[in-house]
């Protein structure tokens, strides 16, 4: 009974906190398009995915900073990731995975479908005076 009560709680704090996320006010509408983006991760040399890697979205204002609100994914074993309701405008998309370079570009959405490929490199090596 005490798990029904919690489950539900979290299912209203979810359900009136997500408009909020895509700046929206409860109960309200709002005219701001969204969009579909579905990334794809991929490695520089071979093409083959990454799977498992992060990647955060943030939206960006009108000077270039970065809003604190963001999007967390991982991809899937195929390399790909969704993000739904992503309103147009800058996106800032980071992609972070172990043994590649972190990738950051800002991205302007502005269709309601975004097919994104995303190449990830591996780093260079370090150059050291000592070797």
């Amino acid at each position: 009974m005490n798990i029904q009560r919690l489950t539900r709680s979290c299912l209203l704090i979810l359900c009136l906190s997500l408009p909020a996320l895509a700046g929206q006010k409860p109960g309200g509408s709002s005219a701001q398009k969204t969009a579909l983006v579905n990334l794809t991760v991929v490695r520089d040399a071979n093409g083959k995915p990454v799977k498992n890697a992060e990647v955060v979205l943030h939206l960006v204002d009108n000077h270039g900073k970065q809003k604190q609100e963001g999007l967390e994914l991982k991809t899937h074993d195929d390399g790909k990731a969704e993000a739904t309701g992503i309103p147009y405008g800058k996106v800032r998309i980071q992609v972070i995975a172990p043994g590649f370079k972190t990738y950051g570009e800002d991205v302007s959405v502005d269709q309601p479908t975004m097919e994104i490929t995303i190449k990830l490199q591996k780093p260079a090596e370090q150059l050291s005076i000592y070797k």
